[in-house]
């Protein structure tokens, strides 16, 4: 078993009502100000550090507790969420984080690792959210344009909502979530230091979107999984698919240009 599985650390705070409604404005969604929506507890719970303990790409620095395997990039590779209780907006919650599993191994474009990260939020002393985070962890880049293989999405969708992004979007959905990685609002360094053609949406927001797309199809959600397969600049359009398989919703994004951007599945 890897050294560092296992390792945990624990966060409070009052959710404020004025974050989920700057929240609610950023995705002009009306949001219920008393009950936080499924995705919502990333504007929550900030990992704050000052400049000195942040990393070149805006990140707080690895080697805390988050292991320092050797790879500087980071990036969301998918998520696991459950929802067993709703939470309440304006009352004290926690937030508890264990390191589940760490994976090493070597792909197309080299060394790899996967952190799983495990996080319970409570309230009143009773589990509302269970959520596993998977995030990848990969070698320096090095600044050439990134020229990856895609799979192209489905069009055999159900139904499908459009969405823009722009830089203004991204900027506000980092602050709300306190996301400091330069790619999503530095051009230049997305661009020159990581080799993206533009800002980087980020895939929590998609993730989130589609959760809300999940939310208003099904009247309720009990599981949502998702996975990103590529990433989305933010002068790209994005379409929103769904499908209905029994009593669950197969979602997907598909880019302007048809690859697949992100896979979900709602229950």
């Amino acid at each position: 078993m890897h050294q560092f599985i296992g390792k945990s650390q624990t966060a409070s705070e009052v959710l404020d009502p004025a974050r989920l409604m700057a929240l609610s404005a950023t995705l002009a969604v009306d949001y219920d100000p008393q009950i936080l929506p499924p995705f919502a507890h990333h504007i929550y719970f900030w990992h704050a550090e000052p400049p000195s303990k942040l990393g070149r790409d805006g990140h707080p620095a690895i080697g805390d507790f988050i292991p320092n395997l050797g790879l500087p990039r980071r990036m969301w590779a998918g998520g696991r969420l459950r929802f067993h209780a709703p939470i309440q907006v304006g009352q004290l919650a926690e937030k508890s984080t264990i390191i589940a599993n760490v994976v090493e191994k070597t792909g197309r474009s080299g060394p790899l690792a996967f952190v799983t990260l495990r996080h319970e939020y409570t309230q009143n002393n009773i589990l509302c959210r269970t959520e596993e985070q998977d995030i990848v962890y990969r070698e320096e880049a090095s600044g050439k344009p990134q020229t990856p293989t895609h799979t192209m999405a489905k069009t055999d969708q159900d139904w499908s909502v459009e969405h823009a992004f722009n830089p203004t979007l991204l900027f506000r959905y980092s602050a709300l979530t306190f996301n400091g990685h330069r790619i999503h609002y530095d051009r230049d360094y997305a661009r020159d230091t990581e080799g993206y053609a533009g800002l980087v949406t980020h895939g929590p927001l998609l993730a989130h979107l589609l959760m809300d797309q999940a939310l208003k199809k099904l009247g309720t959600l009990n599981k949502f999984e998702f996975r990103a397969a590529s990433p989305l600049m933010d002068h790209e359009v994005a379409t929103l698919c769904g499908k209905v398989d029994d009593v669950a919703q197969k979602l997907w994004i598909r880019a302007a240009d048809g690859r697949l951007v992100m896979t979900a599945i709602a229950s």
